[in-house]
Parts: C-alpha cells; structure tokens; sequence
C-alpha cells in the first residue's frame, strides 16, 4: 500500500513538473527515471516526441565499472555519458527534469555529472 502510495505521489509531482517543463528543438529535455537498481536518463524534443540520446546504468560503459562504484557515483558517470553523447550530436542546452524525485542522491549527482561533461542548464 505505501508502495503505491509513493508511486501516486511521485506521478503526480510529475505531471505538475511537465506542465511546466517542455523540450524544444533548441532546447530539449534532460529526463531523469531511478529505480532502486538503475538510473536512466534520455534527451528529449517534446516538439518532435523524439528521444534524441540516451544514457544508463545497463550501458556498457557504465557498467564496466558498476561492481566498485556507489550508485551515487554510477549516476555520476550516466550523467557524464549523455552529456559527452548529446555533445557529439551538436546538443548544448538542456532543461532538466528529475522526472518527480527530490533533487537529492543519485538525481543529483547525475545532474552534476551531467553539468561536468559539457551541458548547460
């Protein structure tokens, strides 16, 4: 049940996030999802409603490492694989979206990561 509780409320704070939160063609959006074994991260043209680059724990170069490493410090390295992808791909600005959790641990570093590979937000 709290499960669910949870789940609900992080749907909602979402919503109300995305009503504010658009990607462009100049600026898309970073979007964040964590689950309690991984962390995702995709860059989005909401104009479009195409996922330009994406980036994850499952990613083989992040989970080369993933054994030794916190997942604060594999969120970290997430962040700084999408942003080296979105840079190859000519992708500067971002608006972020921590996608309803609390910009704190993992949501957090990846963001800091990201920010350290080259992207503005």
């Amino acid at each position: 049940m709290k499960k669910l509780f949870t789940q609900v409320r992080r749907e909602r704070r979402q919503r109300r996030i995305r009503a504010k939160v658009a990607g462009t063609e100049t600026r898309p959006r970073l979007s964040v999802f964590r689950s309690s074994r991984h962390i995702f991260a995709q860059i989005i043209d909401d104009s479009k409603g195409h996922t330009l680059v994406a980036a994850s724990t499952l990613d083989e170069e992040v989970r080369s490492n993933a054994k030794q490493w916190k997942k604060t410090e594999e969120a970290k390295a997430v962040g700084k694989l999408v942003a080296e992808r979105a840079l190859a791909k000519g992708l500067k600005q971002v608006v972020f979206d921590r996608g309803g959790y609390q910009y704190h641990g993992r949501i957090k570093s990846l963001a800091e990561g990201s920010r350290e590979g080259g992207l503005e937000f």
